[in-house]
């Protein structure tokens, strides 16, 4: 075969994985913003295939999977992102929010439990350093970091568990009550926070007063 054939060739396959990817892209996106998540995931899936470096896509692809309950399948998206795009707190933000309710997966075992809770923390935390002075979105992150705490602390605090720890507990529910009330003396009309901070002060006294 001529050299000038093959190189035909290749420009022609070049060519049409370009255009795949922009029509899987271009379809995955138009199903994004339609909120069609299911497409989404089916369009934006086909386009990270034919080019894994796109954080756009990666990053719509993870979002489609959190709207569609496949957690597991949302933390890997992301953190395909953040390995592109280390400095994407939003990225951070929606792994976070992923492990949280991967979490709560009544199949999990305690061990990943523990895991995918400590490390929505981290992720929160992580976020809130990227830009300490982004006031808009640290607000979610701090609240939703302060719902992290509590769960964490739940989790430390069952009794009877051998991942049982009084104190390690004891100090996520003050954590916790410290990040909701960061949210609301900074929103002081967030009556929903309020009530926040309630249920994880009862969690603190009914700690502090436990025997066990």
């Amino acid at each position: 075969m001529r050299l000038s054939v093959i190189s035909s060739l290749l420009v022609l396959s070049s060519l049409q994985a370009v255009y795949g990817q922009n029509a899987y892209f271009k379809m995955g996106q138009q199903a994004f913003f339609d909120g069609d998540f299911k497409a989404a995931v089916s369009h934006l899936e086909r386009s990270c295939v034919i080019d894994s470096t796109n954080s756009s896509a990666l990053w719509m692809l993870g979002y489609s999977y959190y709207h569609s309950e496949n957690y597991k399948k949302s933390i890997t998206a992301y953190t395909h992102v953040i390995a592109l795009k280390p400095a994407d707190a939003s990225a951070y933000y929606y792994r976070a929010r992923a492990k949280s309710y991967f979490a709560k997966d009544s199949q999990m075992s305690d061990a990943d439990k523990e895991k995918y809770l400590l490390g929505a923390i981290v992720d929160f935390t992580k976020a809130i350093s990227i830009d300490p002075s982004d006031n808009q979105n640290n607000t979610k992150y701090y609240q939703n970091r302060g719902i992290a705490y509590r769960e964490y602390g739940d989790f430390k605090l069952q009794a009877g568990s051998r991942f049982y720890d009084k104190v390690r507990g004891t100090n996520s529910l003050k954590a916790s009550i410290a990040d909701l009330e960061k949210v609301l003396n900074d929103n002081p009309g967030r009556q929903d926070i309020a009530n926040q901070i309630e249920i994880s002060k009862q969690r603190l006294t009914e700690t502090i007063a436990a025997r066990h």
